[in-house]
């Protein structure tokens, strides 16, 4: 229902000896009463709210590695290729707590390995590694909250 129609109902309510109009169509429902002034209420649904979840909080162990022979590289300059974040949400290492973690640095991937999960919007979703090869370092701690394109893992 548009504006329009609403104001016509109004009109007619107000010019004749109705003192109520009711309107409803599925969740949509409209009311108008003559009583001195014209009061309009709508009624919708109640707004559906998921039920709440309980984080998945696991610490990570530290899992950060240097490179063999010397000084740490900064991720920028480390040969590879980066597992990055899909979406926003929160980073999870394990599947639920007091799992073992998906990956861990030194650990054979494949493309189609799941190494974490991202939690947006109460969904869980499984972020694949995408490239065959070994989890050389992993860049984010267990329930870090991430953006699109955080990088997450440097696979070698």
């Amino acid at each position: 229902m548009n504006v329009e129609e609403i104001k016509e109902l109004t009109a007619i309510l107000e010019n004749s000896k109705l003192k109520k109009i009711v309107v409803k169509s599925g969740d949509f429902e409209l009311q108008l009463e003559k009583e001195g002034e014209v009061a309009a209420a709508l009624h919708l649904p109640p707004p559906y709210y998921p039920p709440r979840q309980e984080p998945l909080p696991q610490p990570l162990e530290p899992a950060k590695s240097a490179p063999k022979g010397g000084a740490p590289q900064s991720p920028a300059e480390a040969s590879g290729v980066f597992v990055t974040s899909p979406m926003v949400g929160t980073f999870y290492a394990s599947a639920s707590p007091g799992q073992p973690s998906f990956v861990k640095v030194g650990d054979r991937v494949e493309e189609n390995t799941v190494v974490c999960i991202i939690e947006a919007m109460k969904v869980l979703n499984e972020v694949k590694a995408g490239k065959k090869g070994t989890i050389a370092e992993i860049l984010i701690e267990n329930t870090e909250p991430v953006e699109f394109g955080t990088k997450m893992f440097r696979i070698e």
